[in-house]
């Protein structure tokens, strides 16, 4: 009876974790690449003001997630994250509406709740003590991104067929409403938890892994998040339609690489590192020497494995090399580093993209991509090593 017991409660909580992760990140990837869509075409927005627009957002979730999320009790944590669960739900809809001003404060708002919304889905999907079954539902987790990813975009083109930019906004708002009905059953830590100082944390090799990891490929992401769709309709000539279904080509090889990562236990992170870095130099070389919407198509191809591979890689580091009552500040300052990316990264893109073209930008990250293999490599390897000390 107790072996079916916890199956169910194994069941039961993937269940909560995947529907809650499928409705927050389909909505929310809408927004990160409908917003640029909507400033830009019909607000009046120039590149480097939607970098900064993409900045404001990720400077909400920065400082939610680092210095509130990571310092709150359990209990104040969670009821924190049903309101912006319900803030989440209000604001979805009211972009629908935006004017070149009221974009601003909607965008800074959506990064607040967002804050306070992923860090504890990632904690709560981690808070299994059976490391093979953690992270198997890590791995399922980053799997649902990948679904909401695919169908997500799908959904959208479709809707950009018949209806306009703003109207996606309206389209997708039961998804939040989703969001914040499912919020009261994500399950949070039982008694207290050691907070763990900031210096701690970003000294765990674990830590410095997952970061290092993230940088390669998120700052290569934040721009295609923000940029991509302008690139295909500058640079190809796509329509609205045709550039949002470019990023369920892109989610498609990203939900094929979780896929495999959710059905194959990982052994060695710096191997699985490795392919990863790769395929990013590789989509990246192809972006910039694109000449044609297929080749684009190709190249986010490409470009969807590392994206497949590199979070969950990051997340399993994490989970390998610190103890459960310290996972919640350890996840809070990761996904805040990937906030700090989503705020540096779109201001500097805008700006460079201004100056020299969307095309140029490409082909520099390749060389900042490059400047980071050694340091995954040397910390990936420590991971390794104290991951087969304790097996």
């Amino acid at each position: 009876m107790k072996n079916r017991s916890d199956e169910a409660s194994f069941l039961f909580v993937l269940l909560i974790i995947v529907t809650m992760t499928f409705s927050m990140r389909a909505s929310n990837n809408m927004a990160m690449t409908t917003v640029p869509l909507l400033a830009s075409y019909f607000l009046g927005y120039n590149k480097t003001e939607i970098g900064a627009l993409s900045a404001l957002m990720g400077l909400g979730t920065f400082l939610t997630s680092s210095l509130i999320n990571a310092r709150l009790k359990p209990r104040e944590r969670r009821r924190a994250f049903m309101i912006s669960s319900m803030g989440y739900a209000i604001i979805l809809p009211l972009f629908y509406m935006a004017t070149p001003l009221s974009l601003w404060a909607l965008s800074a708002a959506a990064g607040v709740v967002m804050g306070n919304i992923m860090p504890n889905i990632i904690t709560s999907a981690g808070l299994l003590q059976d490391r093979r079954a953690r992270e198997r539902l890590l791995s399922i987790y980053t799997l649902s991104l990948s679904v909401s990813l695919v169908v997500g975009p799908a959904i959208e083109a479709a809707i950009l067929q018949h209806f306009s930019v703003r109207s996606s906004f309206l389209f997708f708002a039961p998804f939040g409403v989703s969001v914040a009905a499912l919020s009261p059953l994500i399950r949070f830590p039982e008694g207290e938890e050691r907070r763990g100082g900031a210096a701690a944390v970003i000294s765990n090799p674990g830590f410095k892994t997952a970061t290092y990891n993230i940088l390669a490929y998120n700052i290569p992401f934040a721009t295609l998040t923000a940029f991509g769709g302008i690139y295909a309709v500058s640079q190809f000539n796509a329509s609205y339609s045709e550039a949002t279904g470019l990023f369920s080509l892109f989610f498609i090889t990203s939900l094929l690489a979780r896929l495999y990562l959710s059905v194959r236990p990982i052994g060695e992170v710096w191997t699985h590192m490795a392919i990863s870095i790769s395929m990013t130099v590789l989509g990246l070389l192809l972006m910039t020497a694109a000449r044609s919407l297929i080749e684009l198509a190709i190249a986010l191809l490409v470009l969807g494995f590392p994206h497949g591979l590199t979070y969950p890689l990051s997340l399993i580091s994490i989970s390998r090399t610190f103890k459960p009552e310290v996972r919640n500040a350890a996840n809070s300052q990761f996904f805040a580093m990937m906030s700090l990316v989503g705020i540096v990264t779109p201001m500097l893109t805008g700006a460079l993209a201004d100056l020299i073209g969307l095309r140029y930008v490409f082909g520099l990250l390749i060389i900042f991509v490059s400047t980071l293999v050694p340091l995954i490599r040397r910390n990936a390897k420590a991971v390794d090593e104290a991951t087969k000390l304790v097996m």
